[in-house]
Parts: structure tokens; C-alpha cells; sequence
């Protein structure tokens, strides 16, 4: 009977460090995303061809999608909704950037991306770069992002992206501020835009 105690008092004492730990690791994630700029450090192309890294993010309270070219509904509509409230809360487009990375860059190159959101929207800069970097900043980003066959049975054939569907929102400096969940409140959108904006 001792023995049994001694082991449960050892399960219970190690469930305890364990989650203390995960408490701690969960307030050290919440204070990462609050205190300091979201995401991580990061050299990519922007759709010009030129080169851009995170401090794109920090210059100005920002709107960040991430999104590819071949999807058929979610991609479009957004940065059809983004320009509409971009251009309602910052019409001479000074006080907000917007950035769409894409999560599929091995289709996406930066000219691509140009024509692509260039059709829809003159207010949001794409951003692409070699497949293993833009992954990194997937993953840095917290973003849900993986290649999804069309035909199950040939998974090397083509391929849809399934992806976290939010605008981001940063202030400014990069720090995380909050999202637009897809298919958000039209009003609560340029709200939350227009909130960001005022810091």
C-alpha cells in the first residue's frame, strides 16, 4: 500500500511540473505576441522583385493576409472586402499598409502575385520567395497553411492550399492587435481598422 501512495504522489508531483511548465509556456507565447513585434525576422520578395523583410511590418499599423493565387473563394473576396475598408478608413493611403503573403509560393512568384492582386486592389503589396523561407514564416506567424490534393488518389498531382483565412492586424511598431475573422461584419471590420489606425 506504501508503495502505491509513493507512486501516486510521484504521478501527481510530475503532472504538477508538467503543467506548470505549460502555463508558463503558454504566458511566455501571450507575452511574446503582446510585448514585442508578432512573428519572426525574415527576408523574402516583395511583388516588384524587390527584397523585404519584417521591418515592412513595423514602419505603420498594418493589415497582413496570408492567401495564394489559385484560391477559388476565400482569397479574392478578402482582398476585394480589404481594399473596400482600406480605402473607407485611409483614403489617401498613408496611415495603413497592407501586405499578402502567400502560402503556396512554389505557383506564386512575386510577378504573379503583382497581377494577380494588381486586378483586384492598388492598396496591398504581395509577398513571396523561395518555398522554405516563406514556410519559416508561416510557421513564425502562427499560420495554418498545408497542400491538399484534388484528387486523393494522385496526392503529387494538383493541388489546393488550406489556410488560416484572418487578416492579421499590427500596430504600429508590429506588435499583434487582433484579426478579421473571413466573413467578419462589414462594420466591425472598418472599426477595427479604423481603431488601429488611432493606436
Amino acid at each position: 500500500m506504501r508503495t502505491v501512495r509513493i507512486v501516486l504522489w510521484v504521478a501527481v508531483a510530475v503532472m504538477a511540473g508538467i503543467l506548470g511548465w505549460l502555463t508558463y509556456d503558454v504566458t511566455r507565447s501571450k507575452q511574446q505576441i503582446t510585448e514585442g513585434p508578432f512573428g519572426v525576422p525574415f527576408q523574402l520578395v516583395a511583388q516588384n522583385g524587390q527584397p523585404i523583410t519584417e521591418k515592412a511590418f513595423q514602419q505603420k499599423p498594418t493589415a497582413l493576409f496570408f492567401g495564394f493565387t489559385h484560391c477559388p473563394e476565400v482569397c479574392p473576396t478578402t482582398l476585394f472586402e480589404l481594399n473596400g475598408w482600406l480605402h473607407k478608413v485611409d483614403p489617401k493611403g498613408d496611415k495603413i499598409n497592407a501586405y499578402f503573403v502567400t502560402v503556396d509560393p512554389e505557383r506564386d512568384p512575386p510577378a504573379l502575385l503583382k497581377d494577380y492582386i494588381s486586378n483586384v486592389t492598388d492598396r496591398v503589396v504581395g509577398i513571396s520567395g523561395d518555398p522554405s523561407k516563406v514556410a519559416e514564416v508561416i510557421k513564425g506567424f502562427r499560420v495554418y497553411a498545408r497542400k491538399v490534393p484534388v484528387d486523393e488518389k494522385q496526392p503529387d498531382g494538383e493541388y489546393t492550399m488550406d489556410h488560416t483565412a484572418s487578416v492579421f492586424l499590427l500596430n504600429n511598431g508590429g506588435r499583434f492587435s487582433g484579426t478579421i475573422a473571413y466573413g467578419e461584419n462589414p462594420d466591425t471590420a472598418i472599426k477595427k481598422l479604423e481603431n488601429l489606425i488611432k493606436g
